[in-house]
């Protein structure tokens, strides 16, 4: 009865989880720096992250946000902050000593929780996600839909976002491309930096329509 409605959240979610952003650049970012474990805990963590969206605009709390300018401006600012801090982080790197392990030591450095936590916070505090699942959740799916039903779109909603993640940590991962990438060394951390900053001044002058 309700196979329509959910191929159609699952065909938009998908254009829009395919689309590069913050979560993308993060997620590939950790994925060449620390290797596959610190990829695939980011890539889980933008996945959790769903969850939080869904439940707020199951709540209707999502509403509010939309409605009100000051929340969204301090949604807004909040996120722009942390994709600045952590892109200005990544621009200070600097030129790695040439040696033969350091790929594998640099696996090892980043810790589960850290990578986690990276990509949870990326993509729970984008406004663009709060939008994105309050138009999903007011606009395409029916509000006679049982609850049941939309909680159980918002638990495929994560799963997908945290496979399609999971993907593109296996692909950013491999030793063939992270070798590629560490050849360039600092100057692959600098310009995802780069392009972190880039997305955070854009999200930052973000207008609420």
């Amino acid at each position: 009865m309700y196979w329509t409605e959910f191929l159609t959240v699952a065909l938009i979610h998908l254009l829009a989880v395919a689309s590069p952003g913050p979560d993308f650049a993060v997620v590939v970012r950790e994925s060449v720096t620390h290797g596959r474990r610190a990829g695939t805990w980011t890539a889980m963590g933008v996945g959790t992250a769903i969850f939080l969206h869904v439940g707020y605009s199951l709540l209707g709390i999502g509403l509010i946000v939309s409605q009100s300018i000051v929340l969204f401006n301090a949604l807004k600012w909040a996120a722009a902050a942390y994709l600045l801090y952590i892109g200005y982080k990544a621009l200070r790197a600097q030129p790695a000593r040439p040696v033969a392990d350091d790929l594998h030591k640099e696996a090892g450095e980043r810790t589960a929780r850290g990578a986690f936590a990276s990509g949870f916070v990326t993509n729970g505090l984008n406004p663009k996600a709060t939008l994105f699942f309050l138009s999903l959740f007011t606009v395409v799916i029916n509000p006679h839909t049982p609850l049941a039903v939309q909680a159980g779109y918002g638990v495929y909603l994560a799963a997908a976002t945290a496979v399609w993640f999971c993907l593109v940590a296996m692909l950013f991962s491999q030793q063939r491309v992270r070798a590629g990438f560490a050849r360039m060394g600092h100057w692959f951390d600098r310009t995802m930096g780069a392009v972190l900053i880039a997305i955070g001044v854009k999200l930052a002058f973000t207008e609420m329509h």
